[in-house]
């Protein structure tokens, strides 16, 4: 956990009201009640469906093919993170504040919340582990990342006199807020894009780090699913690839656009613009560490779906929405 200080700027002003979508008992039942009583968006016209989602739907400066085709591998990536049980552990305010922290009034109690996250991966094969990069199963980073094993590790393997040697390590970033230590009661839904979309999921996933202060968890999951796995590798790859594209061609740009589960359902993108940066502290002479302020529609549900601005490097996560209705990110770096 990053235990570093934060500066003396007052950010209290940046903490509204988180955007977990919480319900009633275990079951998704309620899911809906909660999307046809929404306040913030009643009509949730800002928002786009992902097998809807076309390059017309960009503002017209920004029609770029590389552009629509990072928003769809970065919704191919995205997961809809639910949690049955709330830690006894949560702490009681957010970070250098007297702001209330989300759920802590409801520790060890037992319901079902949903928030967002997105994933990373590497592939492994006898031991030596890679980024993947390009489309291609077999196109790997040069860099070696090493296990202290040779197989899988997954459950099924260590039960298997045949366990594989090759494996994918999948991280999930997502909000502190979203899973502070409940990892162990917490499932990952890949590829809900529509209400008929198969049901994949990753239960019991393990906690890699915590740190309150960026508001930011990072999860684990070990899979031997070489379906799965393809399937990630390809837009894992693609997704590097194109942000480094987009990156060069919008330079100054504020266009921000996020792709989430609101209400836990199916995801949605939304496309809108960062209007502020609260600088919190500085990180070096290069970066400092920011909240941002955004117009790009979310809802409940949405807590910990990356906000992709595609002008700077960013890699800060959705937290919730001030009362001056405009949404806010968690702590991460942006460049001066």
């Amino acid at each position: 956990m990053n235990q570093s200080t934060v500066s003396s700027v007052d950010i209290s002003h940046t903490f509204g009201e988180h955007e977990c979508e919480a319900c009633q008992g275990q079951t998704e039942d309620s899911l809906h009640e909660k999307f046809t009583s929404c306040t913030k968006n009643p009509d949730h016209a800002l928002f786009i469906p992902v097998t809807a989602f076309t390059i017309e739907h960009l503002p017209e400066h920004y029609r770029d093919n590389d552009l629509f085709e990072l928003i769809k591998v970065v919704a191919e990536l995205t997961v809809r993170m639910a949690v049955s049980k709330v830690s006894p552990n949560r702490p009681e305010f957010w970070p250098d504040t007297k702001k209330e922290y989300p759920f802590y009034k409801d520790k060890g109690q037992t319901f079902l919340r949903t928030g967002t996250g997105e994933m990373d991966l590497f592939m492994y094969k006898d031991g030596h582990g890679f980024h993947p990069t390009g489309s291609s199963y077999n196109s790997f980073t040069s860099t070696s990342y090493e296990a202290p094993y040779k197989t899988c590790p997954c459950e099924k393997c260590q039960q298997s006199d045949k366990p594989s040697n090759v494996w994918l390590e999948i991280q999930i970033h997502t909000a502190a807020h979203v899973v502070v230590d409940e990892a162990q009661h917490t499932s990952c839904r890949l590829f809900l894009d529509d209400h008929a979309s198969p049901k994949v999921t990753f239960e019991k996933v393990d906690l890699e780090g915590v740190d309150f202060q960026r508001d930011k968890c990072y999860l684990k999951y070990i899979t031997c699913d070489q379906t799965i796995g393809k399937r990630l590798h390809e837009a894992a790859g693609k997704k590097d690839l194109l942000w480094s594209q987009v990156l060069d061609k919008f330079g100054a740009d504020k266009l921000t656009f996020i792709v989430s589960h609101p209400h836990g359902f199916a995801k949605q993108v939304s496309i809108g613009e960062w209007t502020e940066h609260i600088k919190v502290r500085e990180y070096n002479e290069d970066f400092d560490m920011t909240k941002l302020i955004y117009t790009t529609c979310t809802c409940s549900g949405s807590s910990g779906a990356r906000a992709y601005c595609v002008g700077i490097i960013n890699s800060h996560v959705h937290n919730g929405v001030l009362t001056s209705g405009l949404n806010y990110s968690s702590v991460d770096v942006f460049r001066k």
